[in-house]
């Protein structure tokens, strides 16, 4: 009988080991997302499409949640990462698309689906970019306060902007202009825009500012319940409309970064030498003896 390699059961008691509840945590709750989106679907082929709708915005909400809930217990893992991108995808890029076309884009027929193709494609590569290049080294300080192009959570939120309208009781809008409205989406997302993230906003409150932050997240939550399609109306409009602020923003850092790279260099540069200039030689002073001039 052969030895066994005492690597080979060192191995395996690694990968038989138990795992930390809190690993398992953010995973569920990007599962519950999944599930979310899931169901967001089998609701928009059955017509009831505001409760399909509300399926995505809890998706997005769970988004939010889960990355955060992660840092907090250090519950971080490659695997809940792998999932996190598979869930946006689904959640992000299929389920709004799909929303999309059962609502109205399947009046263009292959158009209307062409359309939700391309936003569900833009999210799929809109997340791989951002895997890509989420340990860029030669990314500059300021920039991780910046994300490239449109995250995929708020593209879903802001595409159904024409579901919400139509739930207000606006006239529903033709599908050639939703449709040219998705593809605007989708074009935002693998742009090259920056985009206003937050990450690096300070995230404590004075002690004497708790009660009114609780009451202000309450007063929110009201709102969103009482007035779902009125709040994600104004919240879609006033994202496309800030989007600008985040380019300029951002442009502004890059001004400023590279001046402050460029005042060093130029300290560090010697001073150009004064040109030549020919010295006339002056006469030798004569100090011999008065009596032998």
């Amino acid at each position: 009988m052969m030895p066994i390699d005492p690597k080979y059961l060192e191995a395996r008691r690694r990968r038989f080991r138990p795992i930390p509840v809190r690993m398992l945590v953010p995973n569920v709750i990007t599962l519950l997302a999944i599930c979310a989106g899931l169901t967001a679907i089998r609701l928009s082929t059955e017509g009831r499409m505001e409760l399909a709708v509300a399926a995505i915005v809890f998706a997005a909400v769970l988004d939010g949640i889960d990355g955060r809930v992660a840092r907090l217990i250090k519950g971080q893992s490659k695997f809940g990462a792998e999932l996190d991108s598979l869930a946006d995808f689904v959640n992000f890029g299929v389920a709004p698309g799909l929303i999309l076309y059962f609502w109205q884009l399947h009046e263009l027929h292959n158009g209307g689906w062409i359309a939700a193709m391309v936003f569900a494609i833009s999210g799929g590569l809109r997340l791989a970019r951002f895997n890509a290049t989420m340990d860029d080294p030669n990314k500059p300080a300021f920039a991780t306060n910046y994300f490239t192009g449109v995250p995929a959570p708020a593209a879903a939120v802001t595409v159904l902007l024409p579901i919400y309208l139509a739930f207000l009781g606006l006239p529903k809008p033709p599908a050639v202009l939703t449709a040219v409205f998705t593809l605007l989406i989708a074009f935002l997302m693998v742009s090259r825009l920056p985009v206003f993230s937050g990450k690096t906003v300070r995230m404590r409150v004075p002690p004497e500012m708790v009660l009114p932050v609780f009451v202000s997240v309450i007063f929110f939550i009201a709102l969103l319940v009482g007035y779902p399609w009125h709040i994600l109306s104004a919240g879609s409009i006033l994202y496309l409309l800030s989007l600008p602020l985040g380019w300029k923003s951002y442009r502004d850092h890059a001004r400023k970064a590279a001046a402050a790279e460029a005042a060093p260099a130029e300290a560090s540069t010697p001073a150009p030498a004064a040109p030549f200039a020919p010295t006339v030689a002056e006469p030798a002073q004569d100090n011999r003896p008065a009596r032998l001039n």
